[in-house]
């Protein structure tokens, strides 16, 4: 068998094996494949040593130091990685395929373990994901909707009720607006969404219609990748509207938990937009704890700048649908049947 695998054989090999990184954990922390381990063979005080002894003294000199630091590792090394690994067999990478993941897979094969590494290591992986965004063509149906309406929810019912679904906003760890952030753990970097959003594609069968919801390309500090946003806007849209008191009822029930600081320093983003008198009701409505009143305020702002996206939006096929309810599994049936009959002509309200 051969243990030096391109990129496509890796990923497939990796299905079935423990993945270790061992970059240090700065480089893991920027971007990873989903599901690898951190495993590194240098710190990151260490890495930057041997690389300074590299461009001040040559290849010689910081081989000597790596080997100075590695050796009294290597027992360590070897237990470690049989208690992370039990039974299962390893795949192991570095930055470019070099000598770490060389050397690492030499001492893991010394103690027993079956070892494959990555041909061209992570920067060959990185390169694998951008060509994907650009080359792989996907069936997408784009959801819309003004704040409020509830689209991750109806995203989530679309997934239960057995539709295709890539939850943008669960990736990137963000709602998407000024109050995205609160109660979302930390964003990871660009990078580490972009490599996220390839495993789930990857997931998925592009020949079957596969959910979205409409974004910016920004959603918090991290992008869509350019040719997965210009197939988004491609798609056809799926605008849904709700009656405007459920759209508020639906704000405070994700945010009634919320502490007033945090909503204030949200609203505190949109000021200049919102406008000093409404920016100001907003926060006396905060604080005598009508958070209703806050969010329709919120909601003058959202609205104008949603429905300017929605009038110059670039979809082929919009489709602008009405509902009585807010309840999310009635919605996404109503949706898939639409999706299903492909009748519904843009304006042609569908009640329920």
């Amino acid at each position: 068998m051969t243990h030096h695998l391109p990129i496509a054989k890796f990923l497939e090999a990796c299905t079935n094996r423990i993945l270790l990184d061992v970059r240090s954990p700065g480089e893991f922390r920027q971007g990873h494949i989903p599901g690898a381990h951190s495993f590194p063979l240098f710190s990151d005080i260490e890495r930057a040593e041997i690389g300074t002894l590299y461009k001040q003294k040559g290849k010689d000199s910081a081989m000597m130091r790596g080997l100075e630091i590695v050796g009294p590792k290597l027992a360590l090394f070897v237990k470690e990685a049989k208690k992370l690994a039990g039974n299962k067999d390893m795949a192991v990478h570095c930055w470019r395929g070099g000598q770490r993941s060389q050397s690492m897979a030499w001492l893991f094969r010394q103690g027993g373990f079956d070892v494959v590494t990555l041909d061209g290591g992570y920067k060959a992986f990185r390169h694998h994901v951008l060509g994907t965004f650009e080359l792989h063509r996907l069936n997408l149906i784009v959801l819309g909707g003004k704040t409020g309406t509830g689209k991750t929810k109806i995203l989530h019912a679309l997934q239960a009720q057995g539709e295709q679904v890539i939850d943008l906003e669960g990736l990137a760890h963000h709602k998407g607006s000024a109050f995205g952030h609160i109660g979302e753990p930390e964003q990871p970097t660009v990078e580490q969404f972009e490599n996220d959003l390839f495993e789930k594609i990857l997931e998925l069968d592009p020949k079957r219609r596969i959910w979205i919801e409409n974004e910016s390309q920004s959603i918090g500090r991290v992008f869509v990748p350019q040719e997965f946003w210009l197939q988004m806007k491609k798609a056809p849209l799926f605008n849904v509207e709700v009656p405007f008191e459920k759209r508020i009822q639906n704000l405070v029930e994700d945010y009634a938990c919320i502490s007033n600081t945090a909503l204030v320093e949200a609203f505190r983003r949109i000021e200049r937009k919102l406008g000093g008198q409404h920016m100001k009701s907003a926060l006396e409505a905060l604080q005598l704890g009508d958070p209703a009143t806050a969010a329709a305020i919120a909601l003058k702002y959202y609205d104008k700048t949603y429905q300017f996206g929605l009038e110059n939006n670039p979809s082929p096929e919009i489709k602008m649908l009405n509902f009585s309810t807010e309840m999310p599994e009635d919605i996404a049936l109503a949706c898939r049947q639409i999706a299903d009959a492909q009748e519904v002509s843009p304006g042609n309200p569908v009640p329920l």
